[in-house]
């Protein structure tokens, strides 16, 4: 039984929660609420803690003299790591509920109970924080009970409170689906919960040689997922808005709640220095600016206009070094992406491989296309440790490739960078998508029951229409489609697209569609026969 928690005992944890995730990996993929093959919250949060445990293994002997004890440098390096290897949304929460440990354990002399308490306390504000709108029902009510719990035990047994947290996690992961409907209707667990559940496992067991008596929740005979949307942000507000803040984080908290109703997409993050980037999506700019300076000092504003409105005048060409990196998979793709100027990286890549990818193009200013929900995040956080490294970097929301073809086919370096954005922001955005897969699970959509090996084809995200025949799915999703009008179609084959698949859609829009142009590509893009876009 361990009285405070030293530098072995965080090198411990750190082995020990990632090999736990790594055995629960599988599970924890499968805990999705979406019938498509790209559940991988327990493969993002192995590879975020790999990140971790490599930044530990590297100079955790090395103890810099700016007054951190052994243990605290060795949660700073296990945070940092995190944050540089973290990997979808999941990976960057996990990221910041370390920085909070480490935040607030890295001074203290001795890590007993009521610091463990205090600590787990931190790192709940932190998760919270890196979400825009927070929702119930997740990772973040799981740290959340487990901070309280600790917080209830008020004791400086570490061992007792360690428990206490571990327990009230389990607890609160049972009863996220009564918070949330998505898994209440996939018969699921969080799955980024379940993964924080194990890594406070772990830690219970670092501390008293004890493992926990806690069995998994058990998987129901029927999944029911697909309802869910994915995340982007509302047509309705017609200005993201941008800028660095000098405040408190008293004062921050009260800036978010000045920012909630002007808009959506909010996002403030800190430094932990009293550095904070703020991110909001609204109409009203100069409310959005002003609740800044009620709270504290900013700089680096910038406006950027959503709207369809006409562009001012291109401003002369200037030689500022820019540069495009785009996150795709399959061999088609990549050389697509390459023709185009682009510098290409595989899908689900880790804040610190964007990160380098950025630094080597050696560009000033550089455009992300994540071209995932999941990877947007990962990008934001990039771009803002480029900002550190004097980068200017810009992410155009895409969430899929034809998206991100339609985008980098705008691109005019004649213009302003800002404005380049904009433009592409906009092009990206008149471009609807689609992507055409089988079901690797039975499900319920919003399009009806579904059984493996059934044929989707999801638009924007949704399940629209479900078949049993590939070809017949396609030309009616894309018929679908085009009944919204539209003069141009994309085609992208993936690697398991049956050969002629292309020449076949593009035959049925001949027909159908005659004053529509077709252009036909192989992606190679995994999991999904077709992707299409239409403009």
């Amino acid at each position: 039984m361990l009285d405070t928690i030293d530098a072995a005992a965080v090198r411990r944890w750190c082995t020990s929660g990632l090999a736990a995730l790594q055995r629960h990996q599988g599970e924890i993929d499968g805990l999705n609420v979406y019938p498509v093959p790209d559940g991988d919250t327990g493969t993002n949060l192995v590879l975020t803690l790999t990140s971790a445990q490599q930044a530990l293994a590297m100079d955790l002997g090395t103890l810099p003299d700016d007054g951190h004890t052994p243990h605290g440098h060795a949660l700073r390096l296990m945070a940092q790591g995190a944050l540089l290897g973290a990997r979808g949304n999941s990976g960057v929460i996990l990221s910041q509920i370390l920085r909070g440990l480490a935040d607030t354990l890295g001074a203290a002399a001795t890590v007993r109970g009521r610091q463990l308490a205090a600590a787990l306390a931190d790192a709940t504000a932190a998760a919270y924080a890196a979400v825009a709108r927070p929702v119930e029902g997740t990772v973040l009510s799981v740290v959340a009970a487990a901070a309280d719990a600790a917080r209830r035990a008020d004791s400086d047994d570490l061992g007792a409170v360690a428990r206490a947290a571990a327990e009230a996690a389990t607890g609160a992961l049972a009863r996220t689906p009564e918070q949330l409907p998505e898994l209440a209707r996939a018969g699921v667990v969080d799955a980024g919960g379940r993964g924080l559940c194990l890594l406070l496992d772990a830690l219970v067991e670092v501390v008293t040689g004890e493992s926990p008596d806690q069995p998994a929740p058990a998987p129901p005979a029927l999944r029911r997922p697909a309802t869910a949307t994915r995340e982007t942000g509302s047509p309705a507000y017609a200005y993201e808005v941008q800028y660095l803040l000098d405040a408190t984080d008293e004062a921050v908290a009260r800036l978010r709640g000045a920012l909630t109703p002007l808009g959506d997409s909010l996002a403030v993050v800190g430094d932990g220095a009293g550095t904070w980037n703020v991110h909001v999506h609204v109409n009203d700019v100069g409310a959005a600016v002003e609740a800044g300076v009620v709270a504290g000092r900013p700089h680096r504003i910038t406006v950027t206009r959503f709207a369809d409105q006409a562009a001012p005048a291109p401003a002369p060409a200037r030689p500022d070094g820019r540069a495009a990196v785009v996150v795709a998979t399959g061999a088609g793709l990549a050389e697509l992406f390459a023709a185009e100027g682009a510098v290409v990286l595989p899908a689900n890549p880790s804040i610190g491989e964007l990160l380098d990818a950025v630094r080597a193009t050696g560009a000033a200013r550089v455009v992300v296309l994540p071209n995932d929900p999941n990877t947007q995040s990962v990008a934001s956080a990039a771009a803002r440790e480029a900002h550190g490294l004097g980068v200017k970097v810009s992410v155009v929301p895409t969430r899929s490739p034809v998206q991100a073809l339609a985008a980098l086919a705008v691109r005019d370096p004649k213009r302003r960078f800002e404005d380049d954005v904009i433009a592409m922001a906009e092009a990206a955005g008149a471009c609807r998508y689609a992507e055409v897969c089988h079901a690797g699970r039975e499900a319920l959509t919003v399009a009806g029951p579904c059984r493996p090996g059934d044929v989707l084809a999801l638009v924007e995200g949704e399940v629209h229409l479900i078949g049993q025949d590939l070809t017949d799915t396609c030309t009616a999703v894309v018929d679908r489609m085009l009944g919204g009008g539209g003069e141009l179609v994309t085609l992208l084959c993936g690697a398991d697209a049956p050969a002629g698949l292309a020449d076949r859609v593009r035959a049925h829009i001949e027909r159908s569609w005659p004053f529509v142009e077709v252009q036909a590509y192989e992606g190679g893009q995994p999991h999904y026969p077709l992707l299409l876009g239409v403009e």
